[in-house]
């Protein structure tokens, strides 16, 4: 069980990317039910790039990233708390992204967005050695 534990805990480790937020660490981790949600307001993650850099303006921009943050933050806040149920955490909301953040935090998290969406739909393709 501890190893299945383990594995589990190293997977997600394997999936996130770390950001900063008022001086506490956030994992943003993709996770099936993220991308149900980033699917409802885009219609897939292939328009998600698209509508990050195409904003009509810079606020709907910073709303897009404060949104993103907030959501793959929370996956990470969730998963401790399913594991954790004696020890759970408050989910981050938007207001507090705003508050504690600088645009020029926002443009930065973009990369670790995109990190966490190629670690998050990551293939492992193993091959078998040919029989030939």
């Amino acid at each position: 069980m501890a190893d299945e534990k383990l594995k589990i805990d190293e997977a997600a480790e394997e999936r996130s990317t770390t950001i900063d937020i008022g001086g506490t660490e956030f994992k943003l981790v993709l996770t099936t039910k993220a991308t149900k949600e980033i699917a409802k307001r885009y219609g897939g993650l292939e328009n998600l790039g698209e509508k990050l850099m195409k904003s009509e303006s810079f606020e709907l921009a910073l709303d897009e990233v404060v949104w993103l943050i907030t959501l793959l933050a929370n996956q990470s806040i969730q998963i401790h708390n399913i594991k954790n149920k004696d020890d759970k955490r408050e989910l981050i909301t938007e207001e507090e992204v705003e508050l504690l953040t600088t645009p020029f935090d926002l443009a930065n998290y973009k990369n670790a967005i995109m990190a966490s969406m190629m670690k998050g739909t990551k293939r492992n393709v193993e091959s078998e050695p040919s029989k030939n």
